[in-house]
């Protein structure tokens, strides 16, 4: 992440961001960074992007960055970032979109180890579903 981003009218108008409103509904380019999202998420200390980097790269056509993004994992779709978000953007909902156009890319997700041991022997199977769904299309 270290290198320069190129932009380019090609890479704002990407295919990308038209992917993943269809997919998701959010117009990520309506978000103009106040950071709210960042500031209210309880995953951020697991996070290698923040929330407003995950939506300022997509916003900027770099799907590459965002679909290799642990963070898009990580998110507890918790939805702290929407209730707090002046626009209304769902970041959970662009992170699955973002977790669908990488799965069907074949770009290989990522596993967090987040659960300790002992939880994961008491937890209801239900719970693993649902965090499972993540690594599905």
């Amino acid at each position: 992440m270290s290198e320069t981003l190129r932009i380019n009218q090609w890479r704002i108008n990407s295919e990308f961001k038209k992917r993943l409103l269809e997919l998701t509904g959010e117009d990520v380019i309506s978000c103009f960074q106040c950071g709210k999202c960042t500031s209210s998420c309880p995953m951020t200390h697991a996070m290698d992007l923040m929330p407003n980097q995950i939506i300022r790269f997509a916003q900027l056509g770099d799907e590459e960055t965002v679909m290799r993004s642990q963070s898009i994992y990580v998110c507890a779709s918790c939805l702290q970032c929407q209730a707090r978000c002046p626009k209304e953007i769902s970041i959970a909902r662009v992170a699955e979109g973002i977790r669908i156009l990488a799965i069907g890319k074949g770009i290989e997700p990522y596993h967090p180890n987040l659960v300790p041991p002992e939880l994961l022997r008491s937890a209801p199977q239900q719970g693993f579903v649902s965090a499972f769904r993540k690594y599905s299309s």
